[in-house]
């Protein structure tokens, strides 16, 4: 673990929310959007299922960890399974509105049925991959508040919670990452991360702009139009797959550790609001 660079002072508190409940959204809840709800509806769709994959992957390599990173573990799970339970009822709400989402389900199963039949160790490291996606997604939601800015208040603060708690609990899979791997050599755990990072960017952008046109097809949009609207809004206005992208590259340098970029002031930007719902975390 001496590699690993979490703050000493971090703190991981599971928040217990419910979002939404008895509530019927637009459609379109998203500053009556269909391209931009699309966006945050198929990444919802992905989390159930890849969150509870993501406390399995960590779990299995809790044995000798530290007291510190043991405690982590334990509410990073906390925090997975809540999120779970809350993007659950989120996509209910997506189904109450007419949409489709067994294609996107199917193709969540198929990506995590190969991952759980390789290697545990194949399966933590794709799990540190898709936190540091989730991590850097989090961070550009927070710290930009034009994204979710004329979204239906209710689906906006779960995605501005979810965001924070994200940011609190980065770097919990590299740092059982880095236990797993404390006796291979260091250009060794390079190659191999570096390689897993390639392979799930490309499964999570094709799957997820595949999901975004299916629901974007269940409104009657398609087409090269499409296509192009959906391309400006994540890499020109309001640019967020853009604002993944040096994040993204900072993955691949020497001395990589998630907290390398301390941005724990934007949980502070939201926190507040939250604060009521805080969990014991022993």
């Amino acid at each position: 673990m001496a590699n690993a660079k979490t703050p000493a002072d971090l703190t991981i508190t599971p928040r217990d929310l419910r979002f939404g409940r008895g509530e019927r959204r637009r459609r379109w809840w998203l500053n009556n959007d269909p391209v931009a709800t699309a966006v945050y509806n198929a990444l919802s769709v992905t989390f159930p299922k890849g969150e509870a994959f993501f406390i399995e992957s960590v779990r299995r390599f809790r044995e000798g960890v530290s007291p510190r990173l043991a405690e982590e573990i334990a509410a990073f799970t906390r925090q997975e399974a809540i999120h779970t339970r809350e993007h659950v009822a989120f996509n209910r709400h997506v189904e109450e509105q007419g949409y489709d989402v067994s294609r996107l389900e199917a193709r969540v199963d198929e990506e995590l049925a190969v991952a759980r039949g390789r290697p545990a160790i194949v399966s933590l490291a794709a799990t540190m991959c898709l936190e540091h996606f989730t991590a850097i997604l989090a961070h550009a939601i927070v710290a930009d508040p034009k994204h979710l800015a004329g979204g239906d208040a209710s689906a906006a603060d779960l995605w501005r919670w979810h965001a924070i708690e994200e940011i609190e609990h980065k770097g919990v899979a590299y740092d059982v990452w880095l236990h797993a791997t404390r006796d291979w050599n260091p250009l060794r755990r390079w190659w191999v991360k570096s390689h897993a990072m390639m392979i799930v960017t490309l499964h999570f952008v094709t799957g997820r702009t595949r999901g975004m046109l299916d629901l974007l097809a269940q409104d009657g949009l398609t087409g090269a139009g499409v296509k192009w609207r959906l391309f400006r809004y994540a890499f020109g206005r309001p640019g967020l797959a853009r604002a993944l992208v040096w994040p993204w590259i900072a993955f691949f340098l020497p001395g990589f550790h998630p907290w390398n970029h301390d941005d724990r002031a934007l949980i502070g930007k939201v926190d507040s609001e939250f604060a009521a719902a805080r969990l014991e975390t022993a």
